[in-house]
């Protein structure tokens, strides 16, 4: 497993992230032992969000502390991050200060911690105040129940508007990107030219979050499009990635699921790749994928039989 450090921070998180938006699916041995395989894989960053959880809020925060009986010594090993705003159920987002510090206490509680290491901002709110997230900010870090702070789904202008009042640095910023999915590389390789893939979807930022030192956090890393289905096995929609990957996976020794989180890991950016398998076959299949060294040559070759063009 490789392990890198966050910038501007003092934590040195593994480049394979554990998801729990699945977990409650499970049963509580199964889940604990999916976290276990995790662990033992070298896995030490575990993902979570309050919305996470098949009937109520906190679902999967709450069933993770059960099924891994956090206790100090155990929350001493993990690094523990969190999202909030998404208000369950009722088709809005909220970053109110009071609505923040909510949230947090909430997902503390469910966790049984009295920190996190990172909090996000889920997707953005476009009625968002600044001035009272930096308010709620200052209170959850000065307190001790957040370390550090970043954002999800977001674009550089928005990053940019929340860094101008918040005193904490911006540190991760989390976004979907897969073989299938690639909006963030896509018009960076097919600049100025008059096709499909040379529209700019995401405002370059890739490039922001290099340039910022911002870390990089790749979700539904097997997936097309958004929640479309998997790449992996379809033939029928991806035939020529799929024989790809699969000469590639017996080079290696490895499987599919490997080559595809070895494609993100490769990435000079170090972006982690956030799992959100329930299996623990195929979570430790994904972890073979932290370090495979893909040459530049391989790299291309997946990309383009994905259907993407390098001019």
């Amino acid at each position: 497993m490789k392990y890198n450090k966050i910038t501007n921070t003092d934590l040195k998180a593994s480049n394979i992230i554990m998801g729990n938006m699945r977990l409650k699916q499970l049963s509580l041995l199964e889940a604990e032992k999916l976290i276990r395989t995790a662990m033992e894989q070298g896995i030490n960053f575990f993902d979570h969000a309050d919305i996470y959880g098949p009937d109520v809020l906190g679902q999967c925060e709450e069933f993770f502390a059960e099924a891994i009986q956090m206790n100090t010594s155990m929350r001493e090993k993990i690094i523990l991050q969190s999202k909030f705003g998404i208000s369950r159920g009722k088709g809005y987002y909220d970053f109110s200060k009071e609505y923040i510090i909510h949230s947090v206490n909430g997902i503390l509680k469910r966790l049984k911690t009295e920190y996190l290491d990172i909090l996000l901002l889920h997707r953005p709110d476009p009625l968002m105040e600044p001035d009272e997230i930096a308010e709620a900010f200052e209170e959850l870090h000065s307190s001790g129940k957040v370390r550090y702070f970043g954002v999800s789904n977001h674009n550089p202008a928005q990053i940019e508007l929340l860094q101008k009042y918040i005193s904490q640095r911006l540190v991760v910023n989390q976004f979907q990107f897969s073989i299938a999915h690639t909006p963030i590389i896509d018009s960076g390789i097919a600049l100025n030219m008059n096709i499909e893939q040379s529209v700019n979807r995401d405002s370059s930022i890739l490039e922001y979050c290099r340039i910022n030192d911002i870390t990089m956090q790749a979700w539904s890393p097997f997936q097309n499009g958004f929640f479309d289905g998997p790449f992996l096995g379809d033939f029928e929609k991806f035939p020529e990635l799929n024989k790809v990957i699969n000469n590639i996976a017996k080079k290696y020794g490895v499987t599919d699921t490997a080559v595809a989180v070895g494609w993100i890991t490769r990435h000079p950016a170090n972006i982690q790749v956030v799992l959100g398998t329930t299996s623990t076959q195929r979570m430790t299949d994904a972890c073979k994928g932290s370090e495979i060294p893909l040459t530049r040559e391989e790299w291309y070759q997946i990309y383009k039989a994905a259907g993407n063009i390098v001019p």
